[in-house]
């Protein structure tokens, strides 16, 4: 509720970081992502899935551009050294102009990464750097400057649904955990953790590698539709597939009826006594004050339609048994911010 209300900050210093720099840095973004990486500009990121060559997605990630010849990109925890070594694959480099022209470094452990989310955010950069217009940065876009007499790179990003920034500096000035909750008082910054974390972007239809997509997903059988963009110049790995394979079922929302319980990953969906699908991820929203969640249904199925939730109920083994609650399926996205 203080990200939703005022101000959270986040050390989400877990997240891979590589840098790729060099001439044939873009070619070779451009041939492993869905996303069209030619529409960035000189400090500008962007969002994009990044597939196997059977459509299903490898990750989904945040690309920095600092210029044409250095990218930034930010990557899932869990998926660090696979997306590093998929990404250094020779493979990917056979149709390139020219694949010397190109390096890779992971650079997490050298560079920390802090998320300052919410409402009052900007105010407190505001505060910190009174010389510069933070509202002028829009969304997706980045900054150098010194905060604290620290180099920053702050990007207007996040995974709250909040206004927010990411801030990326050198991993030795740990002191800037401790500055930024002494900025004034009457922001009442408070430390938040992985757990807000995860309530706050299912509340704002935010996905989770691992839970919501995987390998065995693709970009198009979740809301990532327009991630992938086919008419781009360049061909990019999973494009034949995700042209070619039929989806037959999509990620959608759904919010938990008459009761708050809540279902979990793996929940059974249920209509007319028929199993749909299952539970990728689901909470309970303190925003909202009810349980919800993501789960996959056939493509068909409409808004507004009442399911049932197979979820577990009792205490000992032996005393356990499937009740049935009934939820509504609606969009991914339950919050959406006031502007």
């Amino acid at each position: 509720m203080t990200v939703r209300k005022r101000a959270g900050l986040f050390d989400v210093s877990h997240m891979g970081r590589f840098e790729v720099k060099g001439p044939s840095s873009l070619e070779l973004l451009q041939n492993l992502m869905t996303n069209d990486i030619s529409k960035l500009q000189e400090n500008q990121a962007m969002y994009s899935p990044m597939c196997y060559e059977s459509g299903g997605i490898v990750d989904d990630l945040i690309i920095y551009m600092i210029n044409r010849e250095r990218f930034l990109l930010v990557v899932n925890s869990l998926n660090r050294q696979k997306d590093f070594e998929w990404i250094t694959a020779v493979d990917h480099r056979q149709t390139m102009s020219s694949p010397s022209s190109v390096n890779i470094e992971d650079v997490t452990d050298s560079m920390a990464l802090l998320a300052l989310q919410g409402p009052l955010a900007k105010n407190v950069l505001q505060k910190i750097l009174e010389d510069i217009d933070f509202g002028l940065l829009k969304p997706f876009n980045l900054l150098k400057v010194k905060l604290f007499g620290v180099e920053c790179i702050i990007s207007r990003t996040g995974y709250t649904g909040e206004d927010g920034f990411e801030i990326f500096f050198d991993a030795s000035e740990v002191q800037l955990w401790d500055k930024f909750l002494c900025v004034d008082s009457k922001f009442d910054i408070k430390p938040a953790g992985l757990g807000a974390r995860d309530s706050l972007r299912l509340e704002a239809g935010f996905m989770l590698y691992g839970n919501d997509i995987d390998k065995n997903i693709t970009p198009l059988e979740v809301p990532l539709a327009w991630t992938v963009k086919f008419d781009k110049k360049q061909d990019f790995v999973g494009k034949k597939a995700l042209r070619t394979n039929k989806v037959n079922r999509k990620l959608v929302g759904f919010e938990m009826l008459l009761s708050k319980r809540i279902a979990r990953r793996g929940t059974e969906v249920f209509l007319a006594g028929s199993k749909l699908g299952s539970v990728t991820s689901g909470g309970f929203s303190p925003t909202l004050n009810k349980s919800i969640g993501f789960c996959f249904v056939p493509s068909e199925l409409p808004f507004d339609q009442i399911v049932n939730m197979s979820i577990t109920k009792g205490g000992e083994e032996g005393d356990k048994k499937l009740t049935f609650y009934p939820a509504k399926i609606r969009s991914t996205r339950f919050y959406k911010r006031n502007k």
